[in-house]
């Protein structure tokens, strides 16, 4: 488990998209939960990871849900990244020394914290978790009001971890 957990306060922070774009996390905080997604672009774990973060978004960003993915690495990779992978949701530079990283206390990646309006951490994951997964997915519905659909489709072999 990640050393920032559900209940703690989670840090706030500021940084770039890739397209240059400012985003604050303590501002989106008011719009809705954000799902913060470390990554970086060479990390196997993180590609079979966010296709199902993607799902997740286009689950729940009608009713306010923001997933940010947060990346150590430079823009330019972190764009083909995205497009490689159908990444249709912000994605947020830490360059070195990776100071949100470090803030959030990281040791591997992907790592993954829900943080609710009120700015705790609703829950946490470290590399691929199907049941991690199925948690912030049912906390995004329940932060939300909303319902859920099918994350996995049955035809579809999923594990049940990968670590990061």
């Amino acid at each position: 488990m990640p050393t920032m957990t559900a209940g703690k306060a989670a840090p706030h922070f500021k940084l770039l998209s890739t397209s240059g774009e400012k985003f604050a996390l303590q501002e989106a905080l008011a719009k809705g939960p954000v799902l913060a997604a470390f990554f970086k672009v060479n990390c196997p774990t993180c590609q079979y990871t966010f296709p199902f973060l993607e799902r997740l978004y286009q689950q729940f960003r009608a009713q306010g849900a923001q997933v940010w993915g947060i990346v150590q690495n430079d823009a330019a990779d972190s764009r083909r990244f995205a497009k490689e992978h159908g990444i249709t949701f912000p994605i947020l530079v830490d360059d070195h020394p990776y100071t949100v990283s470090r803030q959030y206390q990281l040791k591997y990646v992907p790592s993954l914290f829900l943080i609710g309006r009120e700015g705790q951490i609703a829950c946490s994951s470290e590399g691929f978790v199907k049941a991690d997964l199925l948690e912030i997915q049912k906390a995004l519905a329940k932060l939300l009001g909303a319902t859920t659909t099918a994350l996995f489709l049955p035809k579809e072999r999923i594990p049940e971890y990968k670590p990061g």
